[in-house]
Formats: structure tokens, C-alpha cells, sequence
């Protein structure tokens, strides 16, 4: 067992502390469907939301290889409250990596005070890419944008939307990503219904009417939105969301195991039948891989090496994983296992919300060839 950093230490002992009380509102989540403010609050307060922001913005400036083991602690308890984790802790990347000096010192003060950022690139008739339709023209000292995005994580809540929009039809400078504050005149939010998971995290549509934003509204290079999304934001998000299916996946089996060593059948505790013990193998198995996977992509990021390739293959990996772990811990618990009784049923919901965030497991297996077919072989 490796020894935990001094902070990583320091926030599991944070994220255990909290646990009794996210695990309270989680029940209540799960009752009322509501967006979690004082779930939100809490991580806020704790820190958890800025634990990778440089120091300088009032971040921890932590490093993948020690945050990790916090964000799947938090994905143990609810779907919702790991969102927030994650999200919030890649989502200053794009500004600070990408934004003027104007622009980090407007916006990631605002991030490091507790505000919601978030993305806007998926669309409802069309895909995550070039086909984008959603689009910006420079009119003057203005860009007038026009179109719908959906299934935008608290697009009603956020203070900050990074919006990509078509700004050309030249292959490779399609989309630009622009800063859209919150409450920008021309931008209308709808609910959608609600998902089958993640309970209390708002996945809405917005609709852009003539919209005007301002020319210094653009975080980076007109055209290069897409580049920037992936290298800015959505590589380490693919690799945080294979750290969430761990952190799922570990409380499935622990849930799967507990109830095999309490239920009785035929006189014996069904842990000691051969079929169970199989499935917990290989739920053990399954884990142990994806989290090596994990560790290594982790520490190769924060050694400065590009892991666009290693990022997908850990959702990929990920993906397949918890769909199997969470599969076998639902039959391990038979039939009361399907009801609310056990919060096994919570679980395997919440897991299938992780199948579509940043590209489902067929893109994965697409930029993962695409990698290798330009770069070979790199890991």
C-alpha cells in the first residue's frame, strides 16, 4: 500500500468527515430530485471544489496522482456530489491555461469564492464535434450567437459557460470557445427530465437568440475551441471520470460483499458459495486493473506528457468495468437488490450516467485508434 501525500491525507480525512451528512442529503436527493445547494455548499466550504487550483487563485494546486484518491471517495456517495468534485476541479483549467491576463483575473477569483463553471458543446441534433451547429459571427465589436446546446450541466446555475460555437467552415478552426456569464441577455435555460441518475444535477437546454458577447469574450485563438476543450479540459475530465467509476465500482463490491456475508441461505452465509466467491474476484480483479491504468495516465500528466490516448483508454477501461462490477453487485443482491431497499439499486443508476460524460465508450475506442495511427504506440 503506497503512503498517502500530506494533503491527500489531510482531504480524505475532509471528504470522511462529510460523508455522514452528504450521505443524509443524498437520501433526500433521491426523494425530491432537487438541486442540492447545501450538498454544493459543503464541498465548497471543505475545499473539495478547488483542491487542484494553483495556489495563487486559492486552489491546493494538488496533483492528479494526490487528488484522485479524494475524488473517489466523493463518487462512493452520489453521483451528483461527484460531479461537482470533478467538474469543478478541471474546469479552471481552460481559463488558466487559455485566458488573457484580464481574463484569469476576472474569472478564477470567482471560481476560488465557491461559483459553478461549465461546458457547452453538446447539441441536440447533432454530435460533440465539427457538426456542431450553434454558431458566432463577429458583427463589429460583437459576436452575435445563435443556436441550442442540451444535456448542459447546471447551465441555470452556473456562473460561467464555456460556450463553443461555429465561427468557420475551415476544417480544424471550426468552433471557438467563448465566456458566457451568467444571466447574458439572449439565453434562455429549459429543464429537461430527469435522468435516470445523478439525481439533483440539472442537464438543461439553452437557447441562444441573438446573444452578443463582447470580442474579448474569446478564451484563446478564434477557431481553435475544439483543440481547446480537449487538451484543456477534456483529457483530464475522460481520466476523472474513469477515477469516478472506481470510486462506484469500490462501493458496489463493498455493498455486494457485506450483503453476501449477512444473507443466510440453506443454513450458510451465500459468501461461501462458489458462484459468489467467483464474482467477487472478479469485481477485485476488474477493479485493480482499471486502477493501475488510472495511476499510471495520472502520473504521466503530471510529469507534463501528453495522455490524450491513455485518458481514453481509462474511460474506455473504466466504462466496461463499472458496468460489470455494478451488474454483479446488483445480482449478488437478488430481487431486494432492484428495490430502494438497498442502495445498491442508486449505484447501478448512477454508474450509466458515467457511459455518455465526455464521449461514450465507441468515441473512446476512436481516439484511442486515432491516436495510435498518428503517434504509434506510446505507453
Amino acid at each position: 500500500m503506497t503512503t498517502q501525500a500530506p494533503l491527500t491525507q489531510k482531504y480524505l480525512e475532509v471528504a470522511a468527515k462529510l460523508t455522514p451528512e452528504l450521505d443524509e442529503l443524498a437520501d433526500e436527493i433521491e426523494r425530491t430530485e432537487e438541486f442540492p445547494t447545501r450538498g454544493f455548499e459543503l464541498l465548497a466550504e471543505s475545499d473539495l471544489l478547488r483542491l487542484t487550483l494553483p495556489p495563487e487563485w486559492g486552489g491546493q494546486g494538488m496533483s492528479l496522482i494526490d487528488y484522485f484518491p479524494v475524488l473517489q471517495e466523493i463518487a462512493k456517495i452520489h453521483g451528483t456530489f461527484r460531479m461537482f468534485v470533478h467538474g469543478q476541479n478541471g474546469m479552471w483549467r481552460l481559463v488558466e491555461q487559455w485566458g488573457t491576463d484580464e481574463q484569469k483575473k476576472k474569472w478564477l477569483p470567482i471560481f476560488q469564492a465557491g461559483n459553478i463553471f461549465t461546458f457547452g458543446l453538446t447539441e441536440p441534433d447533432n454530435g460533440t464535434g465539427r457538426d456542431i451547429t450553434t454558431t458566432a459571427v463577429l458583427e463589429g465589436d460583437e459576436w452575435v450567437i445563435n443556436g441550442r446546446k442540451h444535456l448542459i450541466s447546471w447551465a441555470g446555475e452556473a456562473a460561467l459557460v464555456h460556450l463553443i460555437a461555429r465561427t468557420s467552415d475551415e476544417r480544424g478552426r471550426e468552433a471557438t470557445c467563448f465566456l458566457l456569464p451568467k444571466d447574458t441577455p439572449g439565453v434562455t435555460v429549459e429543464k429537461l427530465p430527469h435522468t435516470m441518475g445523478c439525481k439533483g444535477g440539472s442537464h438543461d437546454i439553452m437557447i441562444f437568440e441573438n446573444t452578443r458577447l463582447p470580442k474579448d469574450a474569446v478564451l484563446g485563438d478564434v477557431g481553435a475551441g475544439l483543440l481547446l476543450g480537449l487538451r484543456g479540459f477534456l483529457d483530464v475530465s475522460r481520466l476523472s471520470i474513469a477515477v469516478s467509476c472506481l470510486g462506484l465500482a469500490r462501493k458496489a463490491m463493498d455493498l455486494a460483499v457485506d450483503f453476501s456475508q449477512q444473507r443466510i441461505t440453506f443454513g450458510k452465509p451465500i459468501s461461501s458459495r462458489q458462484a459468489v466467491r467467483l464474482s467477487i474476484g472478479e469485481m477485485a480483479a476488474d477493479i485493480y486493473a482499471v486502477q493501475a491504468a488510472v495511476n499510471d495516465a495520472a502520473a504521466r500528466f503530471d510529469a507534463g506528457e501528453p495522455i490524450t490516448a491513455e485518458a481514453a483508454m481509462c474511460k474506455y477501461l473504466g466504462l466496461e468495468m463499472v458496468g460489470r462490477v455494478t451488474d454483479q453487485a446488483l445480482r449478488m443482491h437478488g430481487g431486494i437488490g432492484y428495490t430502494r431497499a438497498h442502495k445498491i439499486e442508486r449505484h447501478y443508476r448512477d454508474a450509466r450516467a458515467l457511459w455518455f460524460e465526455e464521449g461514450t465508450a465507441e468515441i473512446q475506442r476512436l481516439v484511442i485508434a486515432d491516436e495510435v495511427l498518428r503517434h504509434g504506440v506510446t505507453f
